[in-house]
């Protein structure tokens, strides 16, 4: 007999809310810096990864539409993936990727570029992503940063839906760039113990 569900165990609710709003309004992509800092205060904190294991929405979204709905081929990930260079490999280019988008943005704030309304999936397919954004009382800049950080989110998901449909329902957190940093935290915490 399976526990009671938690309100935790529906967290995939939000991942989904996320994305659904910045589809409509870019300047909720802001709220994604939640599931970037959270793991990583829980792993500085308590030296776990209990974000990733209990309270990560994006996992929770693959399990359910990978598994309750049977949208996975339940494969075992190659073990390339798993090898500590391509997870490491994997890292270091999405923070390249990350650090581009922040310097973009920077360039939008210092007046050096114009703001652009796109969203780039997968670091390569601009698409038009005009309507979700009508100007506000906020520097040009701050939309930048939401178009950019929003373009990091959505790459991130297709990706977990790719391999969750050609593996195992949560095989992105394999290679996730927030699990490999939070680990990372909790190796460097368990070893100053």
């Amino acid at each position: 007999m399976k526990g009671k569900k938690k309100l935790y165990d529906y967290l995939w609710i939000v991942s989904l809310t996320y994305l659904i709003l910045g589809f409509f309004n870019i300047l909720f992509a802001w709220l994604g810096l939640l599931c970037f800092f959270i793991p990583l205060i829980i792993a500085i904190v308590k030296g776990n990864k209990a974000y990733c294991n209990k309270y990560c929405g994006r996992g929770q979204l693959f399990s359910l539409v990978g598994g309750r709905f049977g949208l996975s081929r339940k494969k075992d990930i190659p073990k390339w993936m798993k090898s500590h260079y391509f997870r490491y490999g994997f890292l270091i280019f999405f923070f390249a990727m990350f650090f581009l988008m922040l310097w973009n943005t920077y360039l939008v704030f210092a007046g050096s570029k114009d703001l652009s309304t796109v969203v780039t999936l997968l670091w390569t397919f601009k698409l038009p992503w005009h309507w979700a954004y009508h100007g506000t009382l906020f520097s040009d800049g701050i939309a930048q940063f939401a178009f950019g950080f929003y373009s990091v989110m959505l790459t991130s998901t297709v990706l977990g839906f790719l391999t969750m449909i050609l593996f195992k329902p949560r095989s992105w957190c394999v290679y996730c760039p927030m699990g490999t940093m939070t680990q990372l935290i909790c190796k460097a915490k368990n070893l100053v113990r």
